[in-house]
């Protein structure tokens, strides 16, 4: 937020972030997605990915607590290992955010307007029921939305789909680099970008603009998360 120092922007190398998507995952039974997320998110921590976004829009808010409780000790013990520092955030849900003092919360287009979230936090902050580092970040889909949500006071921007992805068709065709590069430039908060990212195609997200990269299946479906993050750090 523009009252503090944004993480984001003091970085000097690109931001990975890794999207969960439980649903996604290779299990015999549903009834064990969660035990298996937090294996993955165990993994891929390790690995040095910097942020996990926690989006399971489906669990309630008790489920979606235990799973942030637990994501965030695997954050710390993963940072103290890597010498590095592993965000949390949680998708939609600031009470859940907050409650489990997790380092950020991310807002669809759709949810908590942007302007609320920065009161509520502010509140929360003079209360120090978050750290002073607490992050708001807006998922947006055009240059009139990312805009807005930076006048709201959005710690960085997550724009896409760049490229094709099956996760993001509700949202319309890709919206391309050269988009992605128009957003970059006419915004003073982060922009990372998310939307069929991959090896191939990470490096000229950077190129366009972006701070950092989203993703799901980059992350979540690689067969070997540290050659899959170390291979990504050499790219960007």
């Amino acid at each position: 937020m523009s009252a503090r120092n944004n993480p984001v922007s003091a970085r000097e190398s690109p931001l990975l972030c890794y999207v969960t998507h439980r649903q996604g995952l290779p299990v015999a039974n549903p009834a064990d997605s969660i035990e298996a997320l937090i294996r993955k998110i165990a993994e891929v921590a390790a690995a040095g990915v910097d942020w996990v976004q926690i989006r399971e829009k489906d669990l309630a808010a008790g489920e979606l607590a235990s799973l942030t409780r637990q994501a965030s000790r695997i954050a710390v013990k993963s940072s103290a290992e890597c010498s590095s520092s592993i965000r949390v955030l949680v998708n939609d849900r600031l009470d859940v955010a907050i409650a489990e003092r997790a380092g950020g919360v991310h807002l669809g287009e759709h949810s908590l307007q942007g302007a609320e979230a920065k009161r509520l936090v502010e509140s929360a902050l003079r209360k120090q029921a978050v750290q002073a580092s607490f992050l708001i970040g807006v998922s947006c889909h055009s240059l009139e939305t990312a805009q807005a949500a930076a006048r709201d006071g959005a710690d960085y921007i997550l724009f896409g789909p760049v490229f094709a992805t099956p996760s993001k068709e509700k949202f319309g065709p890709p919206q391309g680099l050269q988009r992605l590069a128009e957003v970059c430039r006419s915004l003073s908060s982060p922009v990372l970008a998310i939307g069929g990212v991959t090896l191939d195609n990470a490096e000229s997200c950077i190129l366009a603009g972006a701070a950092g990269i989203a993703a799901i299946r980059l992350f979540q479906d690689a067969t070997n998360a540290i050659e899959n993050i170390r291979a990504l750090r050499q790219l960007l």
